[in-house]
């Protein structure tokens, strides 16, 4: 995992108001690699950078869902660990000093009466010139298993994210699921664990065909339209039983870790009641990155367009286009494009 370095900045009580020194000029709210690539760009603009993120580590999904997984469509890398990534983004971003305030989720945005935006965060308050909303999808939840017995074992031998590989080491695992996440899991703990089964309620899978075909090949045990039934143990997995739904047939396996896939919820929570038009899961923009509010742009997964992609690549170049918009905001004699980085750095 990507540590915190010391770059973390808490936030600070606006009652009577704050000195100069204490407004930022570009907030940046989520930190992925769509606020971190805007922390920047605003560190190339010369803005005085804040990002804020309610999870307690950089990196956004990265971090929480593909720490230890490689990813095939960031920029520049032909396959790079997500962790990898993430930590050669805040290396980036770090090269101007940014505050990071991690652990702080941001519950309303306000404008004062002299403009500023006040940012109230579930730590303190925040005041800044322009904000860029990076939050990705918003807060995800994984989708639980109502199997018996499943609870109980959360956390100790039921996982719901890999947070890093060597937990499943020399281990029997079970793998719920057919989507990307499972299919992909499959995969690449072939080498950690001792033994992989997987199983998936349908006989199609949702994931990438080639991937599909890949997890057939592998050693990995393939069983369809099964479900879990139960599971028992206490502190550990002493017994799973799972079932095909369609015979209703049931097997007891030896495993001794499950991996559960199966999809998750997203919310955007109080950023809904921010004043924003919305559109379906996402905060409206046009072109130029802007929302309906004044000096307060979106990029990345939660920016709506007319178009989505929502890809790393595409993330980038929205932060880019966000924090150059918000620097002509606060300087209008300030150019939108900032030249060349190799002409500045």
């Amino acid at each position: 995992m990507v540590e915190r370095m010391d770059l973390e900045h808490n936030g600070t009580d606006v009652e009577g108001g704050q000195p100069e020194d204490n407004v930022f000029d570009v907030t940046i709210v989520g930190a992925g690699p769509t606020g971190l690539f805007g922390a920047f760009y605003a560190g190339m603009r010369e803005m005085k950078t804040k990002i804020i993120d309610a999870l307690p580590e950089v990196g956004g999904q990265i971090t929480a869902l593909y720490s230890e997984k490689y990813i095939y469509d960031a920029p520049g890398y032909p396959k790079i660990i997500g962790k990898d990534l993430v930590k050669l983004l805040l290396e980036q971003a770090s090269q101007w000093n940014p505050a990071i305030c991690l652990d702080e989720r941001v519950l309303t945005l306000e404008r004062r009466e002299d403009g500023t935006i006040q940012l109230t965060t579930s730590k303190g308050t925040h005041l800044t010139r322009t904000v860029v909303i990076a939050a990705g999808v918003g807060a995800f939840y994984p989708n639980k298993l109502a199997a018996p017995g499943l609870d109980a074992l959360e956390g100790a031998a039921v996982f719901y994210f890999v947070k890093e590989k060597a937990a499943f080491a020399g281990k029997n695992l079970l793998i719920v699921g057919g989507g990307d996440s499972a299919v992909d899991w499959g995969l690449n703990l072939q080498d950690t664990a001792r033994s992989i089964t997987l199983i998936h309620r349908r006989d199609e899978f949702r994931a990438h065909g080639s991937s599909v075909n890949e997890l057939r090949a592998s050693p990995v045990r393939i069983l369809t339209p099964y479900e879990v039934h139960a599971v028992s143990g206490s502190g550990k997995i002493e017994q799973v039983t799972i079932f095909n739904n369609q015979t209703k047939e049931e097997e007891t396996l030896d495993v001794d870790a499950i991996l559960v896939n199966v999809g998750f919820k997203a919310d955007l929570g109080p950023i809904k009641e921010w004043g924003l038009e919305m559109e379906k899961r996402g905060v409206l923009v046009n072109t130029r990155m802007e929302t309906n509010l004044p000096g307060v742009y979106a990029a990345g997964d939660i920016a709506a367009e007319e178009i989505k992609m929502n890809l790393i690549a595409t993330g980038y170049a929205q932060a880019a286009l966000a924090v150059n918009i918000a620097k002509h905001y606060i300087d209008p004699k300030a150019s939108i494009f900032p030249g060349h980085s190799s002409e500045k750095m």
